[in-house]
């Protein structure tokens, strides 16, 4: 099909700028909010947005995985709620906290293991799929919290320091390190092993994929489950951040995950992402809230705002693609 001059030029221009664009993203808001508010780039507030950011990348690292994979999961910010929740349930009733965060680890992993399956043995088309699981897990949310806060009586904090810098001033939070460590890891995955490279063939063309002999099913059985098992730590380490289980917690989180995707070079139509890209376009985000925080701007802004950058990173993914070479 023959596009006109400038729509080629635009999707070559997207094509190349996909790689640049989380930097370029950070750049721009770094200095319009250092401007609005001199505070922004000082070093206290650079370490509260890196800690901020691993709610949304860590979140983000499983749905990268999902989207490559020609996939989305919409029910990641509920799902998330519910994780803090049954943390925070478990440490009230006195279990240890490492014990509290594998139940919210393991039930998320539980609840993308659902999605996959809905999606593969009832074919329901993952959209569909995954906001059903949106209503579900928010409705056992508020089930366990028994439709309220869920506080600890005694030593509340006692998961805090996993979202607080250590010692020295330079030293970022733990949950920092720990989202490093998963990024690191997810990218060797991604692009050096047979489940990567089978991922991202599903992404690209799934028919392709089954008749060259990938295990559709199974893969996108793991596929969702890898998700849901980061989006289940996401949710602990919202707890430790809130060191309380607020079954309206995370309301629209699913918006800033599936963005940082997008704008770290994934596609919607799969195929297509970077786990470095998503985490640069989760860093981007979590500084556009709170350079807005900051400069006094109302939430509604923030979410035009990230609206409005979905919508043109998904048509700069659109032109490039529609653009030969």
């Amino acid at each position: 099909m023959n596009l006109p001059a400038e729509t080629r030029a635009l999707g070559h221009w997207a094509g190349n700028a996909k790689w640049l664009a989380p930097v370029a993203g950070l750049v721009i808001v770094g200095a319009f909010f250092q401007i609005k508010s001199p505070a922004f780039l000082e070093s206290t507030n650079l370490r509260f947005i890196a800690a901020q950011t691993v709610l949304v990348g860590v979140c983000g690292v499983g749905m990268t995985f999902i989207m490559i994979g020609g996939g989305i999961d919409l029910s990641v910010g509920s799902v998330m709620a519910l994780a803090g929740v049954s943390l925070a349930v478990c440490l009230k009733n006195d279990l240890p906290p490492p014990a509290g965060i594998a139940v919210a680890v393991l039930l998320g992993g539980l609840c993308g293991l659902v999605n996959a399956l809905i999606i593969t043995g009832l074919r329901v088309i993952p959209f569909v799929a995954t906001l059903g699981m949106f209503g579900i897990a928010r409705g056992m949310a508020r089930f366990l919290a028994d439709n309220r806060i869920v506080r600890l009586e005694e030593n509340p904090d006692q998961l805090a320091w996993m979202m607080q810098p250590l010692g020295s001033a330079t030293w970022l939070a733990p949950a920092v390190w720990v989202m490093l460590a998963v990024g690191i890891l997810a990218g060797v995955v991604l692009n050096l092993t047979v489940f990567g490279r089978q991922t991202i063939a599903i992404g690209s063309n799934e028919t392709a994929a089954r008749l060259s002999g990938i295990h559709i099913v199974r893969q996108k059985l793991l596929l969702y489950t890898l998700g849901g098992l980061l989006t289940g730590l996401a949710g602990a380490f919202l707890f430790a951040n809130t060191c309380e289980g607020d079954p309206t917690a995370a309301a629209g989180l699913e918006l800033q995950v599936i963005a940082a995707v997008v704008i770290g070079g994934g596609s919607l139509m799969g195929g297509e992402g970077s786990v470095l890209g998503t985490l640069l376009g989760a860093l981007m985000l979590t500084g556009l809230v709170n350079g807005c925080t900051m400069a006094g701007y109302q939430n509604y802004v923030q979410e035009i705002i990230i609206g409005a950058i979905i919508v043109v990173a998904v048509a700069l993914d659109y032109f490039r693609r529609r653009s030969p070479g």
